[in-house]
């Protein structure tokens, strides 16, 4: 099980080229990237989002990558440009009969004096550093939400833990329920008729109708069938969010139905102590690959 929270860096660097990624996740529904590089490297936008779907499936990713390089250019003078500016100096200093103390340094300042070739860019050499660098960062980005991924799965154990024990109290309560509402019609006919006697079947017609109407056995069942649906996806590994998510809307609603079915106080504490644990495992598989 992995979370879609984290983070991973790499680095990559060869020829006086050096490639830096960083790449932080959070939980999305898809598969989401934010990509900022260089417009140098903006070649390399495709090879950056091939690697990335091959290693996440789900959540949104900001990549940021970084480019340095050794100066590769080429530097050159325009000597028609210098040799004006010279000129100009000179005149200005006879007109104006003040000292011409243009100096080289001053001159190579002026604008287009010296010109600066950048070399094309080695496309294949860079895109190659690009690739390691982001392996690097999905590598560690990987071993983080492994990470997260085992503490949310023995978080999900004990909450699971604790549906299961509200469940096998409510199975416990629903049988004890029957037969006290049964008790309380009887007490109720006594206290009406007296002495007089009253229709015992009728009485065990009524409690059987009612023992019908609240019986939870089979929204118990499906609700264990669930918590065993739940732990069996999480040993299987891989992309599990979205079928994680489905199952919990089940559980929430076979508890909702249990609710809805018993008006024992008892049973009712039961139902909103396992809706609030699987509220809890709701909110936490929203952050599951």
């Amino acid at each position: 099980m992995n979370s879609m929270t984290g983070y991973g860096k790499g680095v990559a660097e060869s020829a006086g080229r050096k490639v830096g990624v960083e790449i932080k996740s959070v939980n999305h529904r898809f598969l989401d990237m934010n990509i900022k590089l260089p417009r140098t490297l903006g070649f390399a936008e495709d090879i950056i989002r091939s690697e990335v779907k091959g290693a996440v499936t789900r959540g949104h990713l900001d990549i940021y990558v970084n480019y340095e390089r050794e100066s590769g250019g080429k530097i050159s003078m325009d000597e028609q440009l210098a040799r004006d500016y010279c000129t100009m100096a000179a005149k200005a200093a006879m007109k104006f009969s003040i000292t011409n103390d243009l100096s080289v340094s001053a001159l190579f300042r002026m604008p287009e004096v010296v010109v600066v070739k950048e070399e094309d860019e080695d496309e294949e050499a860079v895109g190659k550093l690009v690739e390691q660098a982001v392996r690097e960062a999905l590598n560690g980005l990987s071993v983080m939400r492994a990470k997260e991924g085992e503490m949310l799965m023995r978080d999900f154990s004990e909450k699971l833990a604790n549906i299961s024990a509200f469940v096998d109290e409510v199975e416990k309560l629903a049988p004890v329920t029957v037969e006290e509402h049964k008790n309380r019609m009887r007490e109720r006919i006594t206290e009406m008729l007296g002495d007089v006697a009253f229709d015992e079947a009728r009485l065990m017609n009524e409690a059987a109708f009612f023992a019908d109407k609240v019986a939870v056995d089979e929204e118990i069942a499906r609700l264990r069938s669930h918590i065993a649906h739940f732990k069996d996806i999480c040993a299987a590994g891989g992309a599990l969010g979205k079928k994680l998510d489905f199952i919990v809307q089940e559980m929430n609603r076979e508890t909702n139905t249990i609710g809805s079915k018993c008006s024992d106080s008892k049973i009712a504490q039961c139902v909103i102590s396992a809706k609030c644990e699987i509220e809890k495992v709701r909110e936490q598989v929203q952050n599951v690959e």
